[in-house]
């Protein structure tokens, strides 16, 4: 290796960026470790709260959401039916649509399930004070718009967003 090239490590962004990838881990993993005892995985509360969010929502339009392939949300949809926490309805406007819903069950474990995760979220971003909990929120905005921006458009490229 040349003696002047940069290691990845040595970049800022990168170190930083390998932080926030690595806060996110544990942040999932801590999580999934607390929903064990409501028997729920991190994707299904993500589904979960999106159906509470917006009920009698579409799969397609929770797919979009999620940015998951329908097929994913086919393979992990059937277990919370069987579980009878979600339905799936016909939309009766147009009959290929599926509508999704919770059912109470459904609504009391998302509740939940919520509050544990709001709580491990407070209980994290307590380490940062509400000025550093903001940049944090609108440097990873301006990112996940970076990162969505259609292919082949260009920005600035630069710093100063």
């Amino acid at each position: 290796m040349n003696k002047k090239q940069v290691l990845p490590w040595d970049n800022p962004r990168f170190r930083n960026w390998i932080a926030v990838a690595r806060a996110c881990q544990v942040m999932q993993l801590t999580l999934t470790r607390l929903l064990q005892p409501l028997d729920l995985k991190p994707p299904h509360l993500d589904i979960l709260i999106n159906i509470y969010r917006f009920p009698d929502i579409s799969q397609q339009d929770l797919a979009r959401k999620l940015l998951v392939g329908r097929s994913n949300l086919s393979m992990l949809l059937p277990q919370l039916e069987t579980r009878g926490l979600v339905t799936r309805s016909d939309d009766p406007q147009d009959r290929r649509v599926l509508k999704l819903s919770l059912t109470a069950d459904g609504r009391g474990l998302t509740e939940t399930a919520m509050a544990i995760q709001a709580g491990l979220i407070d209980q994290t971003m307590r380490t940062a004070s509400a000025e550093e909990c903001n940049v944090v929120g609108e440097v990873m905005t301006r990112m996940i718009r970076e990162l969505t921006k259609p292919v082949g458009s260009t920005g600035n490229g630069g710093d100063s967003d």
